[in-house]
């Protein structure tokens, strides 16, 4: 199985538990994994035969708009759901990190990892 990712994927995006959270937009940055059988594209050099990345990402951002959670652990489940059923990825990893979040740490977030890990 071949990967193809994205890395700092950066969205502003109403989130986060606390009532002014839900009134500013903050920055949130994804790094996805998605495995693949990039054989075919390979040979055609078309775009119809492969995960196309941007049509990904322009998902993910509606996904981000639309959903505002309170919490990053549902967002990042139900981006991994979404994508798995809608662009047929059988295994995926995704994170997805809140920059300053914590005083005095760069970043906090989650890691998940779904479907069959490629060998």
């Amino acid at each position: 199985m071949d990967i193809i990712f994205i890395k700092e994927l950066n969205i502003d995006a109403v989130i986060g538990v606390f009532d002014w959270e839900r009134q500013i937009r903050q920055r949130i940055s994804i790094d996805l994994e998605m495995g693949t059988d990039i054989s075919a594209a390979a040979a055609s050099d078309g775009i119809a035969d492969t995960l196309d990345y941007k049509a990904v990402s322009q998902r993910i951002r509606v996904l981000v708009e639309e959903s505002q959670p309170q919490l990053v652990e549902l967002l990042i489940d139900l981006i991994a759901k979404t994508l798995m059923a809608e662009f047929n990825i059988p295994w995926l990893r995704i994170s997805i990190a809140k920059p300053g979040a914590v005083r005095g740490s760069a970043a906090v977030g989650v890691v998940i990892e779904r479907g069959q890990k490629p060998s």
